[in-house]
């Protein structure tokens, strides 16, 4: 592992010793102290001299204050150094609030060394950068777009949260990339190495959900033919991301409630419990605080997810950002839809079709302006897109979304929702005629379809036909 640095601070000398001992078998030079001063003392002497600490692991209570003083001043002084802090077995109350304060983790006495070890091990990968060119490939390939100030607020957010492993809940409105946040704050982080885990919470039926999350051993109930592991079992070492995390039944909220508490997960059908290590990531669209006091979601629950909050600005929030987002989701979709050695260049936006996704309220967020970027993609002639081919709601809309985050509908806009599956069959009935017509023969077709070829071809994509 190297040569590494740890400051342990605890006021007994067992625990600086057992301490001293495990990490000095992982090859972990160690400094020791008995209270806050000592540690002051000895981090200003390291920074002084730089031999800078990798890690510290302090106790919560120590003679003259607390871990969570040592946690912000490490905070203030050297924001770089992860904390560990050693709470009182069953304290969640305490752990959370070392979180909170900025703690990379947190472990329970009595020490349990292969937690301890695993806990180590995650946080001196944040001294020292990967060097395996697979992790670095699969952290580049999640960005989030936008030079706007709440995008660059969120950026430096994350920076800071990958840096921990509080539980972390996203919010905002739908389609304003909740879990691309999510998977940075993975990627960006110890666990990177591990699985990143994306379950949506309403897509998977009640009875069902005890067996997807924790999993089963062979004949716990009928059709349980072989042992399953869980979405826990599948995260172990890595990041469970919770999308959608409000339509939870109440049921399976106690049993969450128990797996992040005591970090074990038990099988249906299983005797015993099974130590599992996941970072909860977790979102929603829904107001969680409005739930709470509506008892549809329980609070004791919603403390543990909800150790640090990240909002995700709506799209018409951070305007600015929409050419940008709009030239990158043009360029993914023309490369999505062709094939071959030939390609040609995306469409482009003409003035007129920017200023107006400038000041269209996007109540979809980013996936809507996908969905209506794709769609003009298939409309325009030539390669620039126009306004006309944007087929926003007419007027322009000016006026804030309705307060129930969907779109009205009343006049066009509203009514071309309902209608996309009755146009699409329509259109492709009318596609299918006239490759009849013309034997198959696409650039014949496109001909007597008044589109060009290109069109033709995104249409098929579109509507799924080879």
């Amino acid at each position: 592992m190297g040569q590494y640095l740890a400051l342990i601070v605890d006021d007994e000398p067992d625990i600086r010793e057992l301490l001293d001992i495990t990490l000095g078998r992982m090859g972990i030079e160690t400094r020791a102290a008995e209270n806050l001063a000592q540690a002051y003392a000895l981090l200003a002497a390291g920074h002084a001299a730089g031999h800078l600490f990798h890690l510290c692991i302090t106790d919560m209570r120590l003679p003259d204050g607390s871990g969570v003083e040592l946690v912000e001043h490490i905070q203030r002084h050297h924001p770089n150094l992860p904390v560990a802090v050693i709470t009182a077995h069953g304290n969640m109350e305490l752990a959370i609030s070392t979180l909170k304060a900025g703690a990379f983790d947190f472990v329970s006495k009595p020490l349990d060394l292969h937690v301890l070890r695993n806990l180590v091990t995650k946080a001196l990968k944040l001294s020292a950068p990967a060097q395996d060119p697979s992790v670095k490939e699969r952290r580049s390939r999640h960005v989030l777009l936008g030079d706007s100030a709440p995008m660059q607020a969120i950026r430096a957010t994350i920076a800071k949260l990958a840096r921990s492993q509080a539980p972390v809940y996203i919010s905002g409105e739908s389609g304003t990339g909740k879990e691309l946040i999510a998977r940075l704050i993975h990627d960006k982080g110890p666990r990177a190495d591990a699985a990143f885990v994306p379950v949506n919470c309403g897509a998977i039926p009640e009875h069902l959900m005890e067996s997807e999350f924790f999993g089963h051993k062979k004949g716990s109930f009928t059709g349980a033919n072989s042992d399953k592991d869980g979405l826990f079992q599948a995260a172990h070492g890595g990041t469970l991301f919770l999308d959608e995390v409000a339509d939870l039944p109440l049921h399976m909220q106690v049993k969450l409630l128990r797996v992040i508490q005591e970090k074990a997960v038990r099988p249906v059908g299983a005797q015993k419990e099974m130590p599992v290590d996941v970072r909860i990531l977790s979102a929603t669209h829904k107001n969680l605080a409005a739930l709470v006091k509506e008892a549809a979601f329980r609070e004791d629950l919603f403390y543990r997810i909800n150790v640090i909050e990240l909002h995700a600005p709506s799209l018409r929030d951070r305007a600015q950002d929409i050419p940008q987002l709009a030239e990158h989701v043009l360029q993914r979709l023309c490369k999505q839809a062709q094939a071959g050695p030939q390609s040609d260049p995306p469409p482009t936006l003409s003035a007129d079709a920017i200023d107006m996704l400038a000041r269209y309220p996007f109540p979809g967020n980013v996936r809507e302006l996908e969905n209506i970027l794709e769609r003009a993609i298939t409309l325009c002639e030539g390669n620039t897109i126009q306004s006309t081919d944007l087929r926003l709601p007419q007027p322009p809309l000016m006026e804030p979304p309705a307060a129930s985050g969907v779109t009205p509908t009343t006049g066009n806009g509203g009514a071309s929702l309902s209608l996309d599956p009755y146009l699409g069959n329509i259109e492709k009935d009318t596609i299918m005629k006239a490759l009849e017509q013309t034997h198959y023969n696409k650039t014949a077709a496109a001909k007597l379809l008044g589109i060009t070829f290109r069109a033709l071809r995104y249409r098929l994509k579109k509507l799924g036909v080879d």
